[in-house]
């Protein structure tokens, strides 16, 4: 073997998925097919689950240091949700992808991982032991599993002749990163008469300390080929034909076309192949769940794949990377496509449209629809089947953030190892046969007793059975 784990693909999904591996003590390879990092901003916000697991892995307080990173306003199809304003430890920011891309390449750098850039795969072939890529530069590279990480248009996809069910994209947007000459500091989405709509909101400031936005843009007449390059012109018209004179292009730095189509692979293992991010999931980029989503892929898959590499995964475990994460990149192109209804992203001014928007958007001034709203977008609401989910209520969760004596517990979870909060000390003995593979917590600690995995869910929750049978289930069998 060359590697124990091949990642294809040098995002934000594959470089994550890496420091994982990495944490891990797997050996890891990442590719990317491009001749250097790309400078397209395309997604623009972290989530507060996200936010919570670079935290896990004491990423966030750096990340947080390379530039102004305003903290954004929940919404759905543009519907503001303020009242979920503080209700995480960690609210949305507005971090743009080619931020986060240039942060992880150099931590991964920094440990001796290193993107092998024009390597493009043309090939692979899978065995019982492993999996071998073959590139157009002639490299050959064979590791136990591969992982795709290669984005919507993903060459691992198609070479597995993977299933792509869903929905083919029907109309274009644009979606552009500008400087604006604006009278409103706030996210906005406005529309006119005819169905032209626009969207935007704060992505921090560019070197010289000037504001720059997010802008979204289309409707009826604006759906071009997605290879027609978007102009300054264009723009203009566009943003003059919503808001009049109140908003001015000043700047244009990027800009591309992006479609409503909305596809999940059938399956998110394919023997020794896994996808994930965009490579096992496509839609329209509201809210920025589509590198979020990814992004949690990789940390689901992360330390599963480690078990595996070093022995311990029991049976199944590697199973539940497609039993968890697909349900909810389902859940999440479900969302987008009520929200693209709800903000008639193509333009069509249907009076039914309408009217249902003005109902949604009433029920949406109500606590509980916002706080199940944010729940969803932020990460923060997912639950993960597992066993116990039926009569322990924190299991399948993301793990509170507890006091731990003179920590917390996002800090023990650095490790990259599972984590047993034991207050009463009275697992000692049990957490023993486990501790290559789990810390325990003991005495001094706060709360109830609790297994953590290395992704930071609750599986385990003072239950009746005590934590061994948890143990077994996600840690395999003592040593």
């Amino acid at each position: 073997m060359d590697t124990d784990v091949l990642v294809v693909g040098a995002g934000p999904t594959g470089m994550t998925l890496a420091n994982e591996l990495r944490v891990a003590g797997v050996a890891t390879m990442l590719v990317d097919k491009l001749p250097q990092r790309s400078e397209l901003s395309r997604a623009g916000g972290v989530q507060s689950r996200t936010q919570e697991a670079f935290d896990q892995r004491g990423l966030l307080e750096p990340l947080l240091t390379t530039g102004d990173h305003p903290v954004g306003s929940a919404h759905f199809a543009g519907i503001p949700l303020p009242l979920t304003r503080g209700r995480h430890r960690l609210p949305w920011r507005s971090i743009p992808q080619v931020v986060i891309e240039g942060f992880l390449e150099q931590h991964l750098a920094a440990h001796d991982i290193h993107v092998r850039r024009d390597h493009e795969l043309v090939d692979l072939a899978q065995d019982e032991n492993g999996v071998t890529a073959t590139f157009a530069n002639g490299a050959r590279v064979r590791g136990r599993y591969l992982v795709a990480a290669d984005g919507a248009h993903s060459t691992v996809r198609s070479l597995l002749r993977a299933e792509f069910p869903g929905q083919a994209g029907t109309v274009t947007a644009i979606a552009a990163d500008v400087r604006l000459r604006c009278d409103d500091q706030a996210m906005t989405h406005s529309w006119n008469a005819d169905g032209h709509w626009a969207h935007m909101f704060p992505l921090g400031t560019d070197p010289q300390g000037r504001p720059l936005r997010r802008l979204a843009m289309g409707g009826p007449g604006r759906s071009l080929p997605r290879d027609v390059p978007v102009t300054e012109d264009e723009i203009r018209n566009g943003l003059r034909s919503i808001f009049g004179s109140r908003v001015e292009l000043l700047e244009l730095r990027y800009a591309r076309r992006i479609t409503n189509a909305a596809r999940q692979v059938a399956q998110y293992r394919h023997g020794r192949v896994f996808l994930t991010g965009d490579a096992a999931h496509v839609h329209l980029p509201l809210g920025a769940q589509g590198m979020n989503t990814g992004i949690q892929d990789a940390l689901n898959l992360g330390w599963k794949l480690g078990a595996a590499v070093h022995g311990w995964a029991p049976d199944g475990l590697l199973d539940t990377y497609h039993g968890e994460r697909h349900p909810v990149g389902a859940a999440v192109l479900r969302n987008v496509q009520a929200q693209s209804l709800l903000m008639d992203w193509e333009g069509t001014r249907d009076p039914s449209v309408a009217a249902a928007r003005e109902l949604f958007a009433t029920m949406a001034q109500l606590r509980d629809v916002q706080y199940q709203l944010d729940d969803m977008l932020s990460g923060m609401g997912i639950r993960y089947p597992m066993p116990g989910t039926e009569d322990q209520p924190l299991v399948g969760l993301p793990s509170p953030d507890l006091r731990l004596g003179p920590v917390r517990l996002h800090e023990l979870l650095r490790s990259g190892r599972g984590i047993l909060l034991d207050p009463a000390d009275r697992f000692a003995k049990v957490a023993d046969l486990w501790s290559d593979r789990v810390d325990r917590a003991g005495q001094g600690t706060d709360g109830r007793p609790m297994l953590i995995r290395p992704d930071g869910y609750v599986c385990w929750a003072a239950g009746p059975d005590g934590p061994e049978p948890a143990l077994r289930h996600w840690f395999g069998e003592p040593r």
